[in-house]
């Protein structure tokens, strides 16, 4: 009685403690979406969510951590419902026609009947101030940027995934472009105008896809090829492309000043994210680097188990629709844990503390990311891809020599045009590879293959994992708040 007593007090790391209260709160926000109770946005509710966290990180005693558990659901459940009860005006609006004005958030793509979609958000209809993101199609020569103003008048009808509304064909009325705008965006067309010039197309586009996450411009069969070779991680906006930055500016400067490094990493990181836009795994990329790189910074390293929830909450409090159905959102999770815990388990567990090779490293994470994301892309795609590992392997280890050529590309094309086609070759030939391993393996007849998965069967996968990773730890005995992907 008296040893389980004094494990009972026991005061664990209040990292641990804030990773539970992390768990708990996405746990509440996610019931918060299921119970659909307007009265759990009360003040009160959030007040006592506030004063049980406060009681226990303050206390820190193992006993709390119940309270701790409860004032995150708590507080989960008071988020989620705040954000139900503004998104009920929108609901409201099913069904009726009218014109919907707001910002474009995203670079405009076009979907497979070759509408142009735009992502719109800060709604406003009548007058009337809205919430949430509404997804739009239109067929229109316009041209619409990231960062303008336009008025789309056609039917509401329900969302899906993060968004809470959608206009089909809509007619598009109006186009304001604010001055100065979104300066990120200007320079990035800007570079990749100058690109063009240097490098012919489709290489160019795969080059800025892999530079500044720029993919709406890929032709939709190459789209499709990279979908099927399960490449389309590399080409937009992700934890990949910044961590190579990050890595590059910290390794460049670290040997002047652990300051300087910090700072251009950290100014990379801001550069990238403003460039490429908050989507959902930009969102999740910045802050674990961020995170990350403020840890390394101060001698110290975030554990996975630890970093995971607490990037992962935080994105889910600025926008709970992320939890309830945004699939970028959940793929860009599953994939990091794949490669924070499952990778250095592999590792350890076949090949002990050797260090890995460039290319075994590369091959261990995109294995481990692809069964961490497998039962999600199963579930929302009913496919998945037979050729993923080996065009991981013949294109991943090349994407930073691409993305600095392509760089070098659009400086020579900016500083020195009459050679720019010649100071190109060496990207144009590298990604001019790519694309070939992309669409010869795509063509093969066995490499995607259709696959049903329903919700109860992604639990069960995922459970299979958690046991299979807890058997490589207790195995191995690795430690893996070694982990760092700044490093």
């Amino acid at each position: 009685m008296t040893m389980n007593w004094w494990v009972l007090r026991r005061r664990p790391h209040v990292s641990w403690l804030i990773a539970i209260l992390c768990v708990a709160v996405l746990v509440g926000i996610y019931l918060a979406k299921q119970l659909q109770i307007s009265q759990l946005s009360s003040t009160t509710l959030l007040l006592t969510g506030l004063m049980l966290i406060g009681v226990t990180l303050w206390q820190r005693y193992v006993y709390l951590i119940p309270l701790l558990i409860f004032g995150g659901m708590i507080i989960g459940l008071w988020r989620g419902s705040v954000n139900n009860n503004e998104l009920s005006s929108v609901r409201g609006l099913y069904g009726m026609s009218g014109l919907v004005s707001g910002k474009v958030l995203d670079d405009v793509d076009s979907d497979v009947s070759g509408q142009s979609v735009v992502r719109l958000g800060e709604l406003s209809i009548g007058g009337q101030v809205l919430r949430g993101t509404f997804w739009v199609t239109a067929s229109s020569e316009l041209d619409i940027k990231r960062g303008d103003l336009i008025g789309v008048e056609g039917k509401i009808g329900p969302g899906f995934g993060s968004f809470v509304g959608t206009i089909y064909r809509a007619q598009i009325k109006q186009v304001q472009r604010p001055q100065p705008g979104d300066i990120a965006r200007q320079f990035r067309d800007w570079f990749a105008d100058a690109v063009r010039r240097a490098i012919p197309d489709p290489e160019s586009s795969l080059g800025l896809g892999y530079l500044v996450g720029q993919k709406r411009a890929l032709p939709a069969d190459l789209i499709e090829a990279l979908k099927i070779a399960g490449l389309t991680h590399i080409v937009v906006a992700s934890g990949y492309n910044l961590t190579v930055l990050v890595r590059l500016a910290r390794r460049l400067f670290e040997k002047l000043s652990k300051y300087l490094a910090a700072l251009s990493a950290s100014a990379m990181i801001a550069g990238f994210v403003a460039i490429t836009g908050l989507s959902p795994s930009m969102t999740r990329a910045g802050l674990v680097a961020g995170l990350s790189l403020a840890a390394w910074y101060y001698g110290r390293r975030f554990h996975p188990l630890v970093l995971l929830p607490i990037a992962a909450a935080i994105t889910v409090l600025m926008k709970p629709g992320y939890l309830w159905g945004d699939l970028g959102w959940q793929l860009s999770f599953a994939a990091f844990a794949g490669v924070m815990i499952l990778a250095p388990l592999l590792q350890r567990f076949f090949f002990g503390e050797t260090k890995p090779s460039f290319v075994r490293q590369i091959l261990g994470e995109t294995v481990s990311a692809l069964i961490l994301t497998a039962p999600i892309l199963i579930s929302g795609f009913g496919q998945i891809s037979n050729v993923a590992i080996v065009a991981n392997l013949l294109v991943l280890p090349l994407v930073p020599l691409a993305m600095l050529l392509t760089f070098i590309s659009g400086v020579g094309a900016l500083i020195i045009p009459a050679l720019s086609v010649i100071l190109a070759l060496p990207a144009t030939w590298l990604l001019g590879y790519m694309i070939w391993v992309t669409e010869s393996l795509s063509k093969l007849p066995w490499a995607v293959s259709a696959v049903q998965l329903s919700s109860v069967g992604v639990a069960i996968c995922y459970l299979v994992i958690i046991a299979a990773c807890v058997y490589l730890w207790r195995a191995t005995k690795y430690n893996l708040g070694e982990s760092n992907i700044v490093e």
